[in-house]
């Protein structure tokens, strides 16, 4: 089974016709297919022929409602807060990203992501998506060396030990992965990640 997984389009409607056409099973939104909410339905066109086959996550700049509106409206499948089986795995989603300065749509407190994470730590072996990366890791460091990722993110994994943990939110570990103790986790970004299991 191949499963292609993107974040962070941003509205790079070529870049997303790339990945629209690439060939896979299921598909994962990580988030951010737009910024500050803006141009969901040029994307929805795009993204209309993977039909069922496409899971969205909303990231920070779309909210939870926008996002359920979107897949509603093209048949796609809303990923927040859900989960599904493909492969022998769990497949876990969860959008939005830790507090940001710049106040976008979709944050959540680090205490919020650890509660609605919680249902899924019994879920194995566990394909975690989430729009925000672990904290202290080569997928969330930013110029400067600082770290912004998601410490209750990271408490999950340390914790809990998911099979894989794909992410996006931070642009400059896009492309970047490693492992932590059993878990390989990647930075998707929009050139995407395809996973055979």
């Amino acid at each position: 089974m191949r499963i292609q997984i993107f974040s962070d389009i941003h509205n790079d409607l070529r870049r997303l016709e790339a990945l629209a056409a690439t060939e896979a099973d299921i598909h994962i939104c990580a988030g951010d297919l737009v910024s500050w909410e803006r141009g969901l339905p040029d994307c929805g066109k795009i993204l209309a022929p993977l039909g069922k086959k496409l899971w969205v996550l909303p990231g920070n700049h779309e909210t939870a409602e926008q996002i359920a509106a979107f897949c509603g409206e093209f048949g796609f499948q809303n990923f927040h807060e859900q989960t599904f089986e493909a492969g022998g795995h769990h497949f876990a989603g969860l959008g939005y990203s830790n507090p940001t300065p710049f106040n976008t749509p979709g944050e959540y407190s680090e205490e919020e992501i650890a509660a609605k994470l919680d249902p899924f730590k019994k879920l194995s072996p566990l394909v975690l998506v989430c729009h925000a990366p672990p904290h202290a890791t080569v997928v969330d460091e930013i110029a400067g060396g600082q770290h912004i990722g998601s410490r209750a993110v990271r408490a999950f994994v340390d914790a809990h030990h998911p099979a894989y943990l794909f992410c996006g939110h931070v642009h400059e570990g896009a492309g970047k992965s490693e492992k932590l103790g059993a878990t390989g986790v990647a930075n998707v970004g929009k050139r995407g990640y395809l996973l055979e299991i």
